[in-house]
């Protein structure tokens, strides 16, 4: 972390202008990079309480992040200022004023800013807590409960990152004793689970103070075993194929597309939201199918020439084959049936869901998953054959993302999503959480940016496939197969004439 100050003379202060930013933080997101925001705390000098002073804007998708918001302080040359710096990771699903996500912090004092060679400091993120024990009360031989670290959380994959061990004396008031600490590495403690290792807890302070001092005992490593948590990139480079299938709402409620009101209107400036949500969802999880032939439907609309109503007709307009090329392939076909068939109705979802859902019934070895792109202004005529859809799919390697677009108040979507309650039907619930809801008008960037918009709103939709589909490999026992090996005499080419 650096940071770098300015100062302003006024009275009866002098006004500092702190400006922070961060290298190599931890990436704690899976389609993207972390979204850090920092927070600065300073300490009351009347009670020593760390209080927020303020906080940096969040800057999205970034391990190297340059904050533009500036933290503006007085400064007493007479007086120590302690300041606290804790860095983020903000999920855009939680309540941003209270952060989850705690990529480290660091502390200094602002006299070392005013200080510092061209008013810079370098600090590096303190150490973060992963696990605390259980206390073991009225004893000085306690033998605490086996407990599992995810080697991720230990040391995000560095093997000698060190590994900082704190022994307290717990306190029923919260001011616990420290007795000591000690150091070791994810390297060293896997080099020890075969035998006992004994690590000896020192007391910085003891030891200055203590000539003869030795220890404050000592800590002794029972067992250590490391058991393999495949991960959704694990299952990819094993060849795992996302098989992405759309479907979009053409029902009357959407609003003629040859006029501006429409949420199909094309205009000849901006895309609209339904197309904004196909390339923005469609753009990411295309990287990962290898043919790049997407199946594309359209739903609640009367098709030419007969005026037949269908709730699962193919873009393409062809029945045998409803793969389109690329996402540019889909939209192509979206805007030619949006010139063609006639906005009608019910909404019907069930169709779609099943669809796709007798396509993943065919391959349950782990090789294919499926994920269902619905797009639709939120008004649904068959929730309960939607529901039974749902609940039958759970338990196929499937997923359902469904983009609300539109002002409506979406609360049947928000069932669907069943974050809070399973999906049920007919006494039967959903065996997995496979259904994503979102509403397309909380993702709009206030300037305008379509950009801006579209990024904000992939990294939300797409952000609960991989847990889906580890869920499912999980439940089924299924094991990423191991990557092909390179080939280390690749065939030349052929000369050319």
């Amino acid at each position: 972390m650096s940071l770098s100050g300015t100062s302003e003379r006024s009275v009866p202060a002098t006004k500092i202008e702190i400006t922070v930013s961060c290298r190599n933080l931890l990436d704690l997101d899976t389609f993207s990079k972390s979204d850090p925001m920092v927070v600065l705390y300073t300490q009351s000098r009347a009670s020593q309480e760390w209080r927020e002073f303020g906080r940096t804007e969040v800057i999205d998708n970034t391990l190297n992040p340059d904050f533009v918001r500036k933290f503006v302080l007085d400064y007493f040359f007479e007086e120590k200022q302690n300041l606290r710096f804790d860095v983020y990771n903000v999920d855009s699903k939680t309540n941003i004023s209270k952060p989850k996500d705690f990529l480290g912090q660091a502390f200094l004092a602002l006299g070392e800013v005013i200080g510092g060679q061209g008013s810079r400091v370098e600090r590096p993120l303190t150490f973060t807590i992963c696990h605390k024990t259980e206390v073991v009360k009225n004893t000085l031989n306690p033998v605490w409960q086996p407990f599992s670290i995810p080697v991720r959380a230990l040391c995000n994959g560095d093997y000698d990152r060190t590994v900082k061990i704190d022994v307290y004396d717990w306190e029923r008031d919260g001011s616990h004793d420290f007795i000591g600490e000690f150091t070791t590495s994810y390297r060293e403690l896997s080099k020890a689970q075969n035998q006992f290792t004994v690590y000896e807890v020192l007391n910085p302070r003891k030891k200055c103070k203590k000539k003869k001092y030795v220890n404050s005992g000592t800590v002794t490593l029972l067992s250590f075993s490391v058991d393999s948590e495949f991960t959704f990139v694990d299952y990819i480079k094993g060849g795992t194929q996302l098989n992405f299938t759309v479907a979009i709402d053409f029902t009357a409620s959407n609003g003629n597309p040859l006029q501006p009101t429409s949420l199909h209107y094309m205009s000849p400036y901006q895309l609209s939201a339904y197309a904004m949500a196909l390339k923005a969802v469609g753009e990411i999880i295309q990287d990962y199918d290898s043919d790049k032939l997407f199946p594309a439907y359209g739903f609640g609309a009367k098709l030419p020439p007969e005026g037949r109503i269908s709730h699962q007709f193919p873009l393409n307009n062809n029945d045998e084959d409803p793969n389109c090329a690329g996402i540019e392939g889909v939209l192509e076909s979206y805007f030619q049936s949006l010139r063609t068939v006639q906005l009608y109705g019910p909404t019907y979802f069930a169709p779609v869901i099943n669809q796709v859902a007798r396509a993943a019934a065919k391959i349950s070895d782990g090789s294919q998953y499926y994920v269902l792109l619905i797009i639709t202004d939120g008004v649904i005529s068959d929730m309960t054959q939607t529901k039974e859809a749902i609940v039958s799919a759970s338990s196929l390697p499937m997923s359902i993302i469904i983009v609300g677009v539109g002002p409506a108040m979406f609360e049947a979507m928000e069932e669907l999503d069943g974050d809070d309650v399973r999906v049920s039907s007919r006494g039967r619930y959903a065996e997995r959480d496979i259904v994503q809801f979102v509403p397309f008008r909380d993702y709009v960037d206030r300037s305008g940016n379509q950009v801006l918009s579209m990024a904000r709103l992939a990294k939300d939709v797409l952000a609960e496939i991989p847990e889906q589909l580890l869920s499912y490999m999980r439940t089924r026992d299924i094991q990423p197969r191991p990557p092909p090996p390179a080939n280390p005499n690749p065939t030349p080419a052929p000369e050319q004439p």
